[in-house]
């Protein structure tokens, strides 16, 4: 059977395919002998902002590719904060745990309107059994999300009130368009270990010195020199694209 012809059996799989995120998602490493192995449906997802993706604690049966949007991994403190140990950018994979647990580590909400691509861990297995391609890459994953989420909390909970919040925009501008959506002021705080006034006022200080210029509400675009000088790191540092 033609790929033209299997694509109109499994639509799923043409869209993997084709997929716009796929050099930088899970299934970038996989031929189309490779997705013949697939039998079970990869499905489309659609998380709204504010949404929940899964819980902590919640039985975990799938794990999941960001294709849009913007996704918070949080740990809730015993008493009723919360702190971000990861922010999963489109490409990025989120749930590896499922691959060696029974539940989620962490809770995962949506900070912009996201869509995703829900893979089952059968998929997984039978991949890693027929395909020795997915197993170093699954482990590649495991490796990349234990590194950026040190760094995430490295660069987002050391420095100042100023560096955390030029990091962040540095971390969330898109390369493409060069703007960057900030979350709610809420989500910064919980974000960089800072209160509400403090990620408020730095932002407004950083427009008036036009480290930042307002486009839309939350839509900023960074001016890239002003901002890497108000964050003290470098380029590399910043980490690329999940």
């Amino acid at each position: 059977m033609s790929n033209n012809a299997n694509s109109l059996f499994r639509p799923d799989l043409a869209r993997c395919r084709n997929c716009g995120v796929r050099q930088f998602a899970l299934f970038n490493n996989l031929t189309d002998e490779d997705f013949k192995l697939v039998h079970l449906p990869v499905e489309d997802l659609a998380v709204a902002k504010r949404g929940i993706l899964y819980n902590a604690g919640d039985t975990a049966q799938s794990i999941f590719t960001l294709r849009s949007g913007l996704i918070k991994l949080v740990h809730y403190l015993p008493d009723g904060g919360q702190r971000v140990v990861r922010v999963v950018r489109p490409g990025g994979t989120i749930g590896l745990e499922a691959l060696v647990s029974e539940t989620f580590s962490h809770h995962a909400e949506a900070l912009q309107d996201s869509e995703l691509c829900r893979i089952p861990i059968a998929v997984i297995e039978k991949l890693d059994r027929e395909s020795p391609r997915l197993h170093k890459q699954v482990l590649n994953r495991w490796h990349q999300a234990v590194v950026e989420s040190d760094n995430w909390l490295m660069q987002m909970s050391t420095g100042t009130a100023r560096e955390r919040v030029a990091r962040l925009c540095l971390f969330l501008t898109d390369q493409e368009t060069g703007l960057c959506h900030l979350p709610g002021r809420e989500d910064i705080g919980a974000m960089l270990g800072i209160t509400t006034e403090t990620a408020s006022r730095t932002i407004a200080e950083f427009r008036r010195r036009g480290v930042i210029e307002f486009v839309a509400r939350n839509v900023f675009r960074p001016l890239p020199d002003q901002v890497r000088a108000v964050a003290g790191l470098e380029d590399e540092e910043l980490g690329a694209a999940e």
